[in-house]
Parts: C-alpha cells; structure tokens; sequence
C-alpha cells in the first residue's frame, strides 16, 4: 500500500533531535591523549607520507574505500524540479542514508551552487582524492549526459548518474524476465517510450545493448513522436528518432510489444492499451502516479505483464535494488569506473535472483506469502537480503574481467561473509516485520488512549496499514488530544469509554467473575477492577472482540502485566511468561531474555525462558544461537549463578538438542569469535558467536539492556512478552512512537500466525 505522509510528519522526522538525517562518527577510539595524537599530530603525518609515496595508499590509510560523493546542483529534484542546492539537501541526504542501509557505504552529500556545466565538471573533478565513486544525482537534461561523460572520461573513479542509470539497470532486468515469461526476444520486441528525459535515454541506450533493434524503438516526448524529420532535437534525443509514418503515441502503440514510460502520470488510456501485441509488456515508472493506474491496465488487458515504481503494485522498479550494491562492488575491487559490462553484470544477476526460490525471509514479508518467478514477480524485493551477495560480486567480477578493477578478491566465499557483514542482514528485521503486519492488519486494543504519543502511534498505524486501533479512554479527552495535536484518525476508528460502553462494562465483569470468584474476587471487586482499562482491555482480547492488546506507558510494568495474566492468561502449556528486548547495533540484532518478569528464576524455569526465547527469535527469521551467561566460563569460577547456568544449559540440550546453546558463559566471550577460538574452541560457539543471550536474573537483564540503550547508542525493540496466550504487549515506561509502532507490528504478525494456528487445528480435527 501507499503510505500517507503528512506534512507536519516530513518536518518533524527532518528537524526533531539533531536536524537531518546523518551524522559522522569516528571509527577509532578517541579516548586518551594518545589516541588524539595519533588520530592526528604528530601521528597522523606517518599515513601522510606514506600516501605520498603512493596515492593508491589512500584506500588503506583513509575511509575513501568506503566512500561515495552524492552531487547534485538540484536542479531536477525528484519530481520537484529546479528548487536549487540547499533545497536538494534533504534528499542527497536521503540518498547517503540508502546507501548505508543497504550496502554499508558511508556517503558525503555535495550541493553545489553551479549551473555551468563545464565549472560543475571542474569543482567534480577537484573532488577526487577524497572519494572513492561519485553518485551524480538530479541533474537536469540534458546537462545531465555531458556532466557525467566528461566526468567519467577525466576521473579515475566510478562516476554514474543514478537517474540515468539506476532505472535503465532496474527495468532492464524486469525486462528480460517479462520477455521469458511471454516467450519473446529482445531483436524481436517493438519498443515505445513515452518520455525522452535522463532516465528514458538510459534505460533505451541500455535495451539497445541487450538487443533490441533501434529501427524498431518510437519514443515520445512533450512536443511529440521524436521523429527524423524535427529540427528541435538534440544529439541524444536524435539518436533514438525513428523514421516510421507515425504522428501519434496512439499510432505508435499499435501492435507494440513493449511500453516504457517515464513521463507523466496518466497519459495512457485503455486505448493505447488495446492495440497493442498480445501479452503486452508496460512499465508505467512515472511517480507518484503512473502513466496509467495498475487495476485500470490490468482491467483493460488480462494478459498485460505490468510494472510501476509503486510499492503497492507488484514489480516496483525501485533503484535501491541496484545502486547500492552496484558502488558496493565497484569499490571493493577499486574500480577505474561503472563500465558497460559492468551494469549488464547488474542486469543479469538482478534478472537470474528472481527466478531463484524465494526465502522464507522474503514471502512473510510480502504479499500472498508465496513470490515466485512469473508475471507479478519478474525482479527481488527490496528488502531480499540476498541482493548485496550477488549483485556486488557480479558487478566486481565484470570490473576485474574488463579490466578496470585496481584490486582483485582471491576469495569469493570470504568476499560473501564480509558483504554480510558490513551491511548487517539482521538490520531489516522490523522491515520484515512492519511488511508481513500489513498482509492482513488486525485490531489492536490501546488502553492509554488519552495520550498523545499513543495516538500519534495510531495514526502511523492506520496510514501505513498495519492495524486497526481500538481506542480505549474518554472520547472528548481523546478528540481534544487530537485537535490540538492535528492528529487525524480515521472516522472508523473505535473509540470506547468503560465508562459509557454499559453492555460492554456488564458483560466483561461477569465473565472475570466467573473467571476469579474461586481465588477471592467478588462481583463488587469484579465491576471496579473492570474500569481500569488494562482490564476491560484485555478482556476485548480474551473475548475475540480485538485481536491484541497494548498498553504500559505511562504505568508501572508489574501493574499492567498484572490484569493481562488474570484475563487472558499463559499459552496452553506453559507455566511462565517471560520477556525479551531485541538490541541492535550497526551490524546485527541481539536477542535478551528475560529482561522484565522473572526475578531470581531457577535453572528448570531458565530452561522455560531459553525454550520462549529461541522460539521468539525465530519469529523473527533468525536462528538462535543461544548463550546462557554467567560471570563464569564454562566452571571456570564456583558459585551460585554458574551452578545454576551450568545446570539450566545441560537441561536446554537435552529438551532442545536442535539448538546452538552454550554456557555457562561471559557475555563479551559469547560475542567474541575470536576469544572463543582461542581459548574455548571446543564450545558450540565458537565459530558463529551468540546472537540470543540468556541472563540468569532479572537484575542482570534489565540493567543491561538499558544501559545499551542510553550509553550504548543502541537501539532497543520490546519489551516483547512471551508465552502469553494471545498478543499482549506491555510497554516501556516513555516509549518512543517509533517504539509504540514496533510493538504494534509484532503483535499483529503474532495475531496472524495465531489465527492460522487456530485454523489449522480446526482443519486438522
């Protein structure tokens, strides 16, 4: 679905904290005189001369290996237009932090005040010792072509014009599936573009090098078909004029095999559609809104193979799926340049990774939960975290086969683990998870309706599709949060006062009557525990009436957990619940359990937590690998606690013999490959390290996540409660909205797999 974004929002996520959305941060302790002096004088000068002796030292002694120049002069800004430099900021930014996410490349974003193409060319080309590749980036037409040209033929780094580029690799891709997929080839197609901007001329210049005859590509621009005969065209656009009798798109659209548009939105009608050759091919990639609507071409030509650069329809041509890992590559081979062979490279292995199976991974987080190759999925997803490991390698491969690569890899299975690592496959796990809630949103009790940061939660939550929220408090103090707040909740939104809601309030104290009148509660205790709304909230959970229940910001955890387990209670089978906090860091997530319920737990009941724990971690598509910690290593110091450790992981095995699990252990020992294989190496550790650490005591737990939390610029997703046996979720004391919204989302995925858990049992019996 398309996500709704407010203005207000666009302002505050740029301005609120630190304004903008990088920062620089050193890579090297800086903690002591010392470390000052030799970050920088006298110390510093040893690199220097070094790098003076030889400039191609400047990979080993400095970030530029790692490092992308994003330039622009703003004037084509994403559909906004010439809005100049410092308008453009925000979105370079944007760019830099795509880089980082998907490809682990740290970015400087340069806006430069210049107009003239050759002083533009010039400040470039200045900026070469600093970089590693140069990311050109919304450069109006056609400047754009000469820029990157001069610039790649006087720079001996990797220059490319995304906007060029990146959609011509992108759709090329798509296009090869969806010619396999129809049973046609690239020198046969008929081609038509509608637009003759940046990105057509790519994408066109690109289909010409996979195939396709020029004498059988129209394109259309707004003055018309780009014919042989027009006097305004220039070289570029001349080079692609076609010499057939045709004056119109709709001409030119007769019995085409092919539509790409890269144009306007709504410019194509069913018309243009119906004569077209059977099993028509369009992409539609103008944003926000295609050439024409995905559900009226689909509509118009059931054989139509589509594509758009929505997120909402199926094959979204999206450039993140190529420029991140195409720099990735480039760099890691110290290429002289993005070469042809190069982006062809990016093509194919872009093209042969959708006719791969699917990961798991990938269909709970997308739609119909079963992708596989064919008309609605001719390119990866996004968020497939196998595409750094082979776009990259393909791309750094075709730059050491043509001959522009400085620096070869001997080793291909370690090149694989380091891209994994630099990027962090874990670091897309809410993504996974915010993309499987939206399959089939469920509604969601809030039982601290009355407060600002839960309705502002609400809102994210209902414009991105991830829920239904049930909105438990006053509805004039909610109405008047809102207002004054400019949150905007849908009109469906429930709105429930225990206070009024009569049938409700009735029927919910008889059943927890009935539910608790054998352990000391009367039906007067019954009615007034039933006005707390952590009560009444949690019975529209037990009766069916919401599907999960969220609440604990702005009260104690043992007061709200409290009603949760009177009314819904533990899962079948379990005699404990436990909770959990996912941690994560630049490169991965880390799993602590239990940080918020059990206090001093026996080594039987840790066994319960490990078999809770492991359990939740798989949810979240990532397999255990457990360490039960300890101020011990595997006996190495008596006491209490590594008893106990020791006990509860000889107890896990047995229960769970498939799992990875060690202890007793120290926490820096279990995260720490090398100390293990050093000194441990017979441990099931040793070779993987932990990513789920089992703390022995509620104290130890707790203050651990929370000192990672503040002092350890981590970010901290939970507290996830386990073993409960319907979602219920207990917030943090002060949770962030972005917090509010994690908890959302995973108690929603953990209402769609209880219902299919409850459908299947129906089935099965």
């Amino acid at each position: 679905m398309a996500v709704k974004i407010r203005r207000e929002d666009a302002l505050a996520y740029h301005s609120q904290g630190q304004p903008g959305k990088i920062e620089v941060v050193p890579t090297k302790v800086l903690s002591s005189q010392l470390d000052l002096a030799l970050a920088y004088s006298p110390g510093v000068a040893e690199p220097c001369k070094e790098i003076a002796a030889n400039p191609e030292d400047s990979y080993k002694y400095t970030s530029r290996g790692n490092l992308v120049a994003v330039i622009t002069n703003g004037t084509a800004v994403l559909g906004l237009g010439n809005i100049g430099p410092e308008a453009s900021k925000p979105v370079m930014e944007g760019k830099g932090v795509l880089f980082k996410k998907f490809a682990g490349i740290d970015v400087f974003d340069i806006e430069i005040d210049c107009n003239d193409p050759k002083e533009f060319i010039r400040i470039v080309k200045s900026l070469e010792p600093t970089f590693g590749a140069v990311n050109l980036e919304d450069i109006k037409a056609p400047e754009c072509f000469y820029i990157e040209q001069e610039l790649r033929r006087l720079m001996n780094i990797p220059v490319m014009h995304d906007d060029q580029h990146g959609t011509a690799i992108i759709s090329s891709a798509a296009l090869l599936n969806a010619l396999e997929v129809v049973g046609k080839k690239t020198e046969d197609i008929r081609l038509v573009v509608n637009g003759a901007g940046a990105a057509a001329t790519a994408c066109v210049k690109l289909y010409v090098a996979l195939g396709v005859k020029r004498e059988n590509i129209v394109m259309n621009d707004i003055a018309g078909i780009l014919h042989a005969d027009r006097e305004d065209l220039d070289e570029i656009r001349r080079e692609f004029a076609t010499r057939r009798p045709v004056t119109s798109l709709l001409e030119a659209m007769q019995d085409a095999d092919v539509f790409l548009g890269l144009s306007a939105g709504n410019v194509i009608t069913p018309a243009h559609l119906k004569v077209m050759a059977a099993n028509p091919i369009v992409f539609a990639l103008a944003n926000p809104d295609p050439e024409i609507a995905y559900d009226l071409a689909i509509a118009s030509r059931p054989d139509i193979i589509m594509a758009t650069g929505r997120s909402d329809n199926p094959n979204q041509v999206n450039n993140v799926l190529g420029f991140p890992y195409i720099f990735r590559g480039a760099l890691d081979v110290r290429a002289t340049e993005i070469n042809e062979a190069m982006k062809l490279a990016a093509v194919n292995a872009i093209a042969d990774l959708a006719k791969e199976a699917v990961p798991e991974v990938v269909n709970k987080a997308y739609e119909n939960n079963a992708l596989s190759f064919g008309r609605e999925y001719l390119i990866p997803k996004p968020l497939d975290p196998r595409l750094i490991t082979t776009i990259s390698p393909a791309v750094a491969k075709a730059a050491m086969d043509s001959g522009v690569a400085r620096r070869n890899i001997p080793d291909w299975n370690a090149y694989h683990e380091e891209l994994e690592k630099r990027v962090g496959i874990d670091q897309r796990l809410m993504s996974r998870v915010i993309g499987r809630a939206r399959q089939e949103p469920k509604r969601v009790v809030f039982a601290e309706a009355d407060n600002y940061k839960i309705l502002k939660a609400a809102q994210i939550i209902l414009d991105e599709g991830l829920g239904v929220p049930i909105l438990l408090g006053n509805k004039d103090r909610i109405r008047e949060i809102s207002r004054q707040n400019k949150i905007e909740l849908d009109c469906n939104c429930l709105i429930i006062d225990p206070y009024e809601d009569h049938e409700r309030f009735d029927r919910y104290a008889a059943m927890f009557y009935e539910k608790r009148q054998r352990k000391g509660v009367t039906l007067h205790d019954s009615r007034k525990l039933m006005r707390d709304r952590n009560y009444f909230g949690a019975m529209m959970v037990a009766t069916g009436e919401g599907d999960a229940l969220i609440s604990g910001l702005t009260k104690e955890y043992a007061r709200t957990i409290r009603p949760a387990l009177q009314v819904i209670g533990v899962e079948d089978g379990r005699r404990r619940v436990a909770g959990m906090y996912i941690i994560q860091n630049k490169k991965q997530a880390y799993f602590f359990a239990d940080t918020t319920v059990n206090e001093n737990p026996t080594a039987g009941e840790l066994v319960e937590i490990i078999g809770l724990a492991s359990r939740k971690v798989r949810f979240f598509d990532v397999e255990p690998r457990i360490a039960v910690l300890s101020y011990s290593n595997f006996g190495s110091n008596p006491g209490e606690i590594p008893a106990k450790t020791i006990e509860a992981t000889r107890l896990a095995k047995q229960k769970y013999p498939d799992l990875v699990i060690d202890g007793d252990i120290q926490a820096n020992v279990a995260l720490n490959t090398r100390l293990l294989q050093e000194n441990y190496p017979f441990s099931t550790l040793a070779q993987t390290s932990a990513n789920t650490l089992i703390f022995p005591g509620l104290a130890s737990g707790n203050i651990a996540y929370k000192l990672l939390q503040e002092i350890g610029g981590a970010e901290a997703i939970g507290p996830i409660l386990m073993g409960m046996r319907k979602p219920v979720h207990i917030l943090q004391l002060g949770s962030s909205i972005r917090e509010i919204v994690n908890m959302v989302a995973i108690a929603v995925v953990e209402a769609q797999e209880r219902k299919m858990t409850e459908e299947k049992l129906k089935t099965d019996n």
